[in-house]
């Protein structure tokens, strides 16, 4: 077999700005080149900081629930969810575990784009 994974791609009626605010949130660069068009949000090291993120555009809105989506985690969970609103994301959901040892946050980015901010115990 020959397949390498390569990215994840998303949907938006503007990939720059979209491509923006993932490249603010996960504190990385866009690849050189980025319009309205296309933009990708790459990372420095694919072993810790994730895939490469896609943007392209298309004339319609997102309708429905994404049958995928991002979970991110973060040992700083007030203040980084906090930062996520400020540059635009929406808080959608809490959840807790009755124990108290589990809990995230479902946001959706500025396209509508639901993602999980998964509060990390180290």
């Amino acid at each position: 077999m020959n397949i390498n994974f390569l990215g994840i791609g998303f949907d938006s009626p503007n990939a720059e700005v979209i491509a923006q605010f993932w490249a603010q949130v996960l504190g990385r660069k866009f690849t050189e080149g980025a319009s309205a068009d296309f933009a990708a949000v790459a990372a420095d090291d694919l072993a810790l900081a994730g895939p490469l993120l896609m943007f392209h555009k298309v004339p319609e809105g997102k309708t429905a629930k994404n049958r995928l989506h991002l979970d991110l985690s973060t040992s700083d969970f007030e203040s980084e969810s906090a930062r996520i609103v400020a540059l635009g994301a929406s808080k959608l959901r809490d959840i807790k575990a009755d124990d108290g040892q589990i809990h995230w946050t479902t946001f959706a980015d500025p396209d509508g784009n639901e993602f999980d901010l998964v509060n990390r115990r180290d």
